[in-house]
């Protein structure tokens, strides 16, 4: 029986801690700069095609591409279309690679695209397996606006006890070791779960009204 290498964490080599964080930090400030300049290029996009010609409620993805008739002209759809299937190359693959490792994660199973498919079959069976559910909901009769609607709503409901539970295990000096947070890091994470927290409240509130 093949006895797979456990993975080494910063815990147990805290020597690689410096450039580790280093690259994580660059890694996520460069990905949520992009990210959110592609929501704010869609807030601008829908408010001067959509919101300027009155279109508010939109029920289908053909409903969105016409709205961008005004100025693209014929080649609206077209447009629309490779707006989409951009997002789609971009997201299955995230989604259907941090559904494989959180998995594998929880499992306990070998995980890692840097494995070989049969060093890890568990990990890529559940990477292929959410690609396929993915590409199966396409056909499935789902209304894909509303899909749009309530999973970002689910994501951000969910997103508060994910932070909260990553801000205690973050702030216990035990799990982390010499990696836990402190002073203004510390406190700035438990601002933003706060006000996530409120954000949710308002919405949940905003629905009952």
């Amino acid at each position: 029986m093949h006895v797979y290498p456990r993975r080494v964490n910063l815990v147990d080599a805290p020597a690689q801690g410096k450039n580790a964080l280093k690259r994580i930090r660059i890694d996520t400030l460069v990905g949520m700069a992009f990210s959110n300049l592609v929501a704010l290029a869609i807030l601008v996009t829908t408010a001067a095609t959509l919101n300027v010609h009155g279109v508010t409620d939109i029920q289908t993805s053909a409903q969105a591409a016409e709205a961008l008739r005004p100025i693209a002209g014929r080649f609206a759809s077209l447009i629309f279309t490779l707006g989409i299937v951009g997002t789609g190359l971009l997201a299955v693959p995230v989604l259907a690679g941090s559904a494989a490792y959180a998995v594998g994660e929880a499992r306990q199973w070998p995980t890692g695209l840097e494995r070989r498919p049969k060093e890890a079959q568990a990990f890529y069976a559940t990477l292929v397996l959410a690609t396929l559910v993915g590409m199966i909901l396409n056909f499935a009769p789902i209304d894909p606006i509303k899909a749009l609607f309530w999973s970002a709503v689910l994501n951000g409901v969910v997103a508060v006890p994910v932070m909260v539970v990553m801000m205690i295990v973050a702030s216990r000096a035990d799990i982390m070791g010499r990696f836990v947070i402190r002073g203004l890091l510390k406190w700035l994470g438990w601002a933003a779960t706060l006000m996530m927290a409120g954000v949710v409240a308002g919405m949940l509130w905003s629905f009952g009204g």
